[in-house]
């Protein structure tokens, strides 16, 4: 009976349980950023390539 007693008294504690809940968030968060990453990694040089060419083309209006 006292290993039974032992069991629920350890369930019905939840002292640490918040701060695995986080870690466990942080880290899916981190590997889904990660995922993202890598799937955009190879378009991000021809959009960084596009983006310089339009803007390296317009002209600055100085007078209004």
């Amino acid at each position: 009976m006292k290993l039974w007693k032992i069991i629920s008294r350890f369930q019905a504690d939840e002292a640490g349980a918040v701060t695995v809940d986080w870690v466990v968030l942080t880290a899916s968060v981190c590997g889904l950023v990660a995922l993202a990453m890598a799937g955009l990694k190879g378009n991000m040089t021809s959009i960084g390539e596009k983006t310089e060419q339009f803007l390296s083309s317009q002209s600055i209006n100085t007078t209004f």
